[in-house]
Order: C-alpha cells, then sequence, then structure tokens
C-alpha cells in the first residue's frame, strides 16, 4: 500500500441541484452534522462554521459508540460564494474544493493534500464516500425544511439550560405542544429519550429520539428515530422512512449576561405550518419561565 507525502488527491460527485442549494447545505452547520460522515458507524455530532477568509471550522467526527473521536478543523484562504472555498489545515495541508453549476446540477470537485499516515487510496475512499454522502443528502433534502427559531432570554445560559431540560419546565414549556407533553429517558449524549403526549383518542403517542450531543449551557442535539405508540417504538417502515434522522438542535449563545437561545430543526412539509406557529409561542413561555 502506498503513502505519500504532499500529494494531492482528488474526488468529486455530480448532484441533482442547483448550486445555490448545494452552497446553503455544504456551509450550514446544521447541514453539516447530517452528511459529514464516510460510513454509518461514524458521525459529526456538532459543527461550527466562519465561513470567510481567515475564519475557521470545526466538525467534531465521533464513532457512534462512543469509543473515538477528533475534531476536523481548518482556517479559510478564500471564500467565493456558489463557486470556491480554500482552506488550511493545522498541519499546512490544503484544501480546495470547486462548485461548478450546469442546468441545474451541480458538480463539487474536491482537490486534498493527502496525510504521510494513510495510504492514499484510503484517504480518496474516505474523502469520496463523505462527497457522496453529501449528495445524498441533498438530493433527498428536497423533502424536509430546515426551520430556524430563536429567543433573548434575560437569564444566564445555565438557567435556560437548565429549565429547557427540567422535566416539570419541559412540560410546561412544551405543553403548547400537547398538553400532556413530557419525556422518558436521559438528556445525556447517546441515550435513548421518549417525547410523549396524549392523543385525541387519549392514546400515547410521541417520537423515539437519541441525544446526538448535549454541551451543558451550549449546545443539544436530537437525532428523531421513530414513533412511539401505546408502548410500542416503530423506527423502520413506510411511516418513518421520510423523516427519520431529522434533527432538532438547541444552541445557547451568551449575550451580555442575556442568552440567545436558538432552534434549528428539520421538517416535512405536512408539519411545517405547525412548528412555525407553535415554536414561537413556546419559547415565550420558556423565556417567562427563566425570567421568572
Amino acid at each position: 500500500m502506498e503513502t505519500v507525502a504532499k500529494k494531492a488527491l482528488t474526488v468529486a460527485a455530480t448532484i441533482n441541484a442547483p448550486v445555490d442549494n448545494v452552497w446553503r447545505l455544504w456551509t450550514g452547520p446544521h447541514h453539516i452534522i447530517h452528511w459529514n460522515n464516510a460510513s454509518g458507524d461514524w458521525h459529526t455530532s456538532r459543527a461550527e462554521n466562519d465561513l470567510r477568509p481567515g475564519g475557521k471550522f470545526l466538525s467534531r467526527m465521533e464513532a457512534r459508540d462512543g469509543s473515538f473521536g477528533f475534531d476536523f478543523e481548518g482556517t479559510y484562504d478564500a471564500v467565493v460564494p456558489r463557486q470556491l472555498i480554500s482552506y488550511s489545515m493545522p498541519d499546512g495541508r490544503k484544501v480546495k474544493i470547486v462548485f461548478e453549476e450546469k442546468e441545474d446540477r451541480t458538480t463539487v470537485t474536491e482537490t486534498f493534500d493527502a496525510d504521510t499516515a494513510h495510504p492514499a487510496e484510503m484517504q480518496q475512499a474516505g474523502w469520496q464516500a463523505i462527497l457522496d454522502n453529501f449528495k445524498k443528502y441533498v438530493e433527498e433534502s428536497a423533502e424536509m425544511e430546515q426551520l430556524h427559531f430563536e429567543i433573548l432570554i434575560d437569564a444566564p445560559a445555565e438557567k435556560v439550560y437548565n429549565t429547557m431540560l427540567d422535566q416539570e419546565h419541559y412540560t410546561a414549556w412544551t405543553a403548547v405542544f400537547n398538553p400532556d407533553s413530557h419525556y422518558e429517558g436521559s438528556w445525556e449524549k447517546g441515550s435513548k429519550i421518549l417525547f410523549i403526549g396524549a392523543g385525541e383518542n387519549g392514546e400515547q403517542g410521541g417520537m423515539v429520539s437519541r441525544i446526538k450531543e448535549n454541551i451543558p449551557h451550549k449546545y443539544v442535539s436530537i437525532e428523531h428515530l421513530g414513533l412511539y405508540q401505546n408502548g410500542r417504538e416503530i423506527t423502520t417502515g413506510k411511516e418513518v422512512e421520510n423523516w427519520a434522522g431529522s434533527l432538532e438542535n438547541y444552541s445557547f449563545e451568551n449575550r451580555n449576561g442575556s442568552t440567545l437561545l436558538s432552534v434549528d430543526m428539520d421538517a416535512n412539509q405536512e408539519f411545517r405550518e405547525m412548528f412555525s406557529a407553535l415554536w414561537p409561542k413556546a419559547l415565550e413561555k420558556l423565556k417567562a419561565l427563566c425570567e421568572a
């Protein structure tokens, strides 16, 4: 197997989407965590992206079993919106990404300096797998829409975080969505958690989810896996295939002693209108609880 020294490798994919969509999903942190993995036993638990020359990015990449993780990071050298991104990694290796649109299809080409520790073909296969995963994510994203909500709360991030996730307060602010809203399980990273409420006929229904990331007072990411119906957990089949794997992320940002709470979530067209109407009301309720 060949090892390399400053050898440039190239991967590419042509995506059935206009460049505006491709660029948005490539650069948005709440999108990056969906597609930035080469195989199903790895995932990106969080991402940060300051997209400008001199700005930095970071993706936390981890094995799903929690056995290993590392930060993939770099500094941008050049950014030309919808055309070009280039960056340098901490060890000095360079990466160049070119976006070329033709007839509502976009070709993404990445050229990167290989490291000296691993075979060239293994590195190329890994980068290609991530790019192929991105292509799949973009082409399937038309079924989902990313919604964003935020509110400024006059309380420190620690209080907002604790109030938001505490069972008693959680039940109070999420009653906007369902008067019987509650959860069963743990907010610990990697844990399964059930979000449950009563339906019109009194039966228990809700969602089966997993805590993808939990950085206290800073960030929480929930990955929804399936449906919960009267004790049954449904994680396969047509009932869940269009949205299983969708994310709901909470970010807590300090603003001079107050907290800017942001919610970014995936939603299909069926629930977009409902969430758009109810999330602002739920956040106002949470704000009142935190500021009391």
